[in-house]
C-alpha cells in the first residue's frame, strides 16, 4: 500500500540527528528520500543510530568540491518537493534556501540548524547538552545539590526532528492549494520549545521553580518509591481522584480526613512534602514491589515498576504494537530498531528496511523531472493550516498539546471539555494555548448530539480516551465517519490498541519507569524522575505529525482515516539511538548522581557566578582547552572565571561552551528576541506571563498572534452560534447544563506540576 507522502521528492542534505531523523519519518510514509553523501559518506555512518535514521532512504554519492556534482546537486533540489538541511552541511554543497526556492517556487526548504541562525557556542554543531544548558532545562531538572544536570538522552534533538517532518508536512498541506512551497525553519531552540512549554513560561519577578527537591521530583504522589525487596515502584496519583485512592491504599486514613475538609493541597502539597515523605518512604519499604503494584492496580491507581532500558523493545506490548521490528541489514547483519509509533489506517508507515549502503560516486543519481512553476500569486495566510477545523476533545496533556501543536501551525482548534474543566488545565495551561474553550457535557444526550453537529465542519478530532471511552461517548472514528465520511480522527492511548497492556491508563512517567529512561538517567544511583514530559510532549508531536500526514492524504484523495499515537510507542522512539540493537556497538550512555556529563572534556562546571556547559570532543578541541587550563586543573580553570570570561576565552580557542541559563534569563535574551521565541501573554487580571512564541518560522504563512490558554466554556456561545444554534437555543442548552457559558481563564500560578 503507497504511504501518505507517495510520490513526494526529497533531497537530504543532514548530518547528526535532528535532520536525519525528521528526513526518516517523512521516508516512513512514503516519500522518495536521497541522501546526497560526500566521498567516503556521511560521518555518521559508524553510529548505532544511522542504521535506523537512513531506513527507507537511497544514498547517493557526489563531492561537494566538484562543480559536476554541485550542479547534479543543484537539478535535485530543482526537481524536488522537500529538501530537509543542515545550514552547515548546505553551505558545503554550496546551497542555500533562498536560491534553492527562487529556483524551485515550489520546494519547502527544511532548514534544520542546531540553534537558530546562529548558535552561542563555537562552530554551531548540533548538541543536545549545550542546547539543554542554553535553553534551561538543565537548571531545570529535579536534583539533589540544585545544581545543571546533563541528559543522557538527545531529547530535544527526538522532538526538534518529529516537529520538523510535522512543519514541513504541513507546508506540504498548504502547498495542494496555493501551489507554492515556501523555507520551513525548525531549530534546536524550536525543539527545546516544543518539547517543554512549561519551562518556556515566565512571570518577570517571580523565583525560579526550586529544582534541589532530589532526583524524585517535588510531588510525594508522583514519584518513585523504593520497596522491601529493593525495587523501585513509580506512584503516577496525578489528578486528585488518584491521590485519593493512593491515600487509602497506602493506610492513610488520617491525611485522607484532613483532606476530606481541608484539601489535598494542605496535606500533601508543597508546604507539607518535607515532613511527609519519610512517611511514604516507610509505607513502600514495609512491602515488595509486586505486592505494592497488585494492592495499587486492584484499587485502579496507575503504578509502574521501574525496569532496565535494554529490555524495552522485548516487552510483550511493545511486541504487541509492533514497535521491535527486526531488520537485515547486509551492511550490518541483523538489527532491532524501533518503528514508528503513528499507526494510520488507510495509509500506515512502510516496514522499515535498512539503511542505504554506501554507492560509487557520481552513480545511480535519479532523474527526476522539473517540478512545474505554480499556477497562481502566494497568498500570505496566517499559519500553513489555516482552514483547518479541529476539535480537541483531550484531556491532561498529550491530547491537549497536539491541538495546541495544530494551533501554531494555523488550525482552528476547539478545546471540548467537561463543564467543571480538564482536571489538568490549571497546572498544564501552556499545553491548551492557542484554543478556543467549549465547555460541554458528552455524557448527556443533547451534548453528544452537539458534538456531532460541530464534528460535521471538523476536519480532525483528536481524543486520548482509555480504549473503549471514545465508543461510549460517542466519538470513536466508526461512529464520526458516519456523520462526515472524510473525517481524520486522531486518538492517544496509554499502551496501544493493541498488546496485554492496551486497556490500561497510564501517564507520562510511567512509561518513563517501565521504559528504563529513569534507571538510565539515574546510573549507578537512584533512579532519575525527568522533570521534561518526554513521553507526553512526544505524543502531542507525533499526533500532530500524524494529523498532517492525514490531512495531506486527504487533499489528494478526499478520504479520511484514523489514527492513533501511544505513549509506549513513543517512549520507543525517544530512546532509539539507545535501543536499537546493532552487532558490535557501544553500550548506550548512562548517567547518575546530579549527572554533570560523561567526561572531562564533556561537562558543566562551576564557575565563580554559575555553571558552564563545555563540550570538546575532537582532538584538536581537547588539546586547546588542555592548554587553556594548563597548568591547573579545569575545576580550579573555571571557578576562577566568570560564565561570561570562560566563554570568551573557549570561544576564542574554538572550544564549544555555553552557559548554563535559567528560564528567566531566556526572555531578555535578543537573538531569541528576534526570533519570537517568547510572547506576552495578559492573564486576566494578574501579572503579564511570557510563554512560547513561535514555535517554527514559516516564510510564507508565519502565525503572528500570540497563543493563549482558552477559559472552560470561553468560546461556548461563538462556537455554537457558528455552527447555526439560535441564541434562545443556546441559552436553554446552557440553562440546562449541557453547555457552560464561562470567561477568560485567570492564572493564579505558575509552577511546574510535579
Amino acid at each position: 500500500m503507497p504511504g501518505a507522502l507517495h510520490g513526494i521528492r526529497v533531497v537530504e542534505l543532514a548530518t547528526g540527528v535532528a535532520g536525519p531523523m525528521a528526513a526518516m519519518l517523512l521516508a516512513d510514509f512514503g516519500a522518495d528520500v536521497v541522501k546526497l553523501e560526500p566521498p567516503g559518506g556521511d560521518l555518521d555512518r559508524s553510529r548505532p543510530g544511522f542504521a535506523m535514521w537512513g531506513r527507507g532512504k537511497t544514498s547517493v554519492t557526489l563531492g561537494p568540491d566538484a562543480k559536476q556534482d554541485r550542479d547534479h546537486a543543484r537539478a535535485l533540489l530543482d526537481a524536488a518537493d522537500v529538501c530537509v538541511a543542515v545550514p552547515e552541511v548546505a553551505r558545503r554543497w554550496g546551497v542555500s534556501a533562498r536560491q534553492s526556492t527562487a529556483t524551485n517556487a515550489r520546494l519547502v526548504y527544511l532548514s534544520v540548524p542546531a540553534y537558530l541562525d546562529t548558535a552561542p557556542w563555537a562552530g554551531n554543531h548540533e548538541s543536545n547538552s549545550l542546547l539543554s544548558a542554553a535553553m534551561g532545562g538543565s537548571l531545570r531538572q529535579s536534583s539533589d545539590d540544585g545544581g545543571p544536570v546533563d541528559p543522557v538522552y538527545p531529547h530535544l534533538l527526538y522532538i526538534q526532528a518529529i516537529w520538523a517532518a510535522c512543519c514541513a508536512t504541513a507546508a506540504l498541506v498548504e502547498r495542494e492549494e496555493s501551489g507554492h512551497g515556501q523555507v520551513v525553519t525548525v531549530g534546536g531552540v524550536h525543539g527545546a520549545m516544543a518539547a517543554s512549554p512549561l519551562q518556556m513560561v515566565v512571570r518577570p519577578g517571580a523565583p525560579e521553580p526550586d529544582s534541589a527537591v532530589g532526583p524524585g521530583g517535588h510531588s510525594l504522589m508522583y514519584t518513585r518509591y523504593r520497596c522491601a525487596d529493593g525495587r523501585w515502584l513509580f506512584l503516577a496519583a496525578l489528578t486528585p481522584k488518584f491521590q485519593n485512592i493512593a491515600l487509602a491504599v497506602l493506610g492513610f486514613t488520617d491525611l485522607l480526613e484532613q483532606a476530606a475538609t481541608a484539601g489535598l493541597d494542605a496535606v500533601v502539597g508543597p508546604a507539607r512534602r518535607a515532613a511527609v515523605r519519610p512517611r511514604f518512604a516507610a509505607a513502600f519499604a514495609s512491602q515488595t514491589c509486586a505486592e505494592w503494584e497488585a494492592a495499587f492496580k486492584a484499587a485502579g491507581c496507575p503504578v509502574a515498576p521501574l525496569a532496565e532500558r535494554d529490555r524495552w523493545l522485548d516487552h510483550p506490548q511493545i511486541r504487541g504494537i509492533g514497535m521491535a521490528p527486526a531488520v537485515d541489514d547486509p551492511d550490518r547483519g541483523p538489527i532491532t530498531m524501533p518503528g514508528n509509533p503513528i499507526c494510520l489506517s488507510a495509509t500506515p508507515a512502510r516496514p522499515p528496511g535498512p539503511a542505504p549502503r554506501l554507492g560509487p560516486e557520481g552513480k545511480d543519481v535519479p532523474d527526476w523531472p522539473m517540478q512545474p512553476p505554480p499556477e497562481t500569486v502566494a497568498v500570505p495566510r496566517s499559519g500553513p493550516l489555516a482552514g483547518t477545523r479541529v476539535l480537541d476533545a483531550g484531556v491532561v496533556l498529550a491530547g491537549p498539546y497536539a491541538g495546541t501543536l495544530l494551533a501554531e501551525l494555523g488550525a482552528d482548534v476547539v478545546k471540548v471539555e467537561i463543564p467543571d474543566g480538564d482536571s489538568f488545565r490549571r497546572q498544564g495551561f501552556p499545553y491548551i494555548r492557542g484554543q478556543r474553550g467549549l465547555a460541554l457535557n458528552l455524557r448527556a444526550e443533547a451534548g453528544r448530539a452537539l458534538f456531532h453537529q460541530l464534528a460535521r465542519t471538523a476536519d480532525v478530532v483528536i481524543d486520548n480516551y482509555r480504549p473503549g471511552v471514545a465508543q461510549r461517548l460517542g466519538l470513536s472514528y466508526e461512529q464520526l465517519r458516519q456523520i462526515k465520511p472524510d473525517i481524520i480522527s486522531m486518538s492517544i492511548s496509554a499502551f496501544g490498541d493493541s498488546g496485554p497492556l492496551r486497556d490500561e491508563a497510564g501517564f507520562d512517567t510511567v512509561l518513563q519507569a517501565m521504559s528504563g529512561i529513569m534507571t538510565a538517567q539515574g546510573g549507578d544511583g537512584e533512579p532519575v524522575l525527568l522533570t521534561l514530559a518526554v513521553n507526553d510532549t512526544a505524543a502531542a508531536t507525533l499526533t500532530a505529525l500524524g494529523a498532517c500526514v492525514a490531512l495531506f492524504h486527504r487533499r489528494r484523495t478526499g478520504s479520511g482515516q484514523r489514527g492513533s499515537v501511544s505513549l509506549a510507542g513513543a517512549s520507543a522512539l525517544m530512546q532509539c539511538e539507545e535501543l536499537i540493537r546493532v552487532n558490535g556497538r557501544a553500550a548506550p550512555q548512562r548517567g547518575g548522581p546530579d549527572f554533570r556529563g560523561p567526561s572531562a572534556c564533556d561537562r558543566f562546571y562551576r564557575t565563580s557566578d554559575g555553571w558552564i556547559r563545555v563540550q570538546a570532543k575532537s582532538p584538536a578541541a581537547k588539546s586547546a582547552l588542555a592548554e587553556l587550563a594548563s597548568p591547573q586543573s579545569l575545576e580550579r580553570f573555571f571557578a576562577a572565571r566568570s560564565c561570561a570570561e570562560a566563554e570568551a576565552e573557549l570561544d576564542a580557542a574554538g572550544v564549544s561552551a555555553t552557559r548554563a541559563r535559567r528560564s528567566s534569563e531566556l526572555i531578555t535574551d535578543p537573538l531569541l528576541a528576534r526570533w519570537s521565541v517568547h510572547h506576552q501573554i495578559s492573564a486576566g487580571t494578574e501579572a503579564d506571563l511570557h510563554v512560547s512564541g513561535r514555535m517554527a518560522s514559516f516564510s510564507r504563512t508565519q502565525r503572528g498572534d500570540a497563543l493563549v490558554p482558552p477559559g472552560v466554556g470561553e468560546h461556548s456561545v461563538e462556537i455554537l452560534a457558528e455552527a447555526g444554534l439560535a441564541e434562545q437555543e443556546i441559552f436553554s442548552l446552557v440553562a440546562a447544563d449541557v453547555v457552560r457559558s464561562g470567561e477568560p481563564m485567570t492564572i493564579a500560578a505558575v509552577a511546574p506540576y510535579r
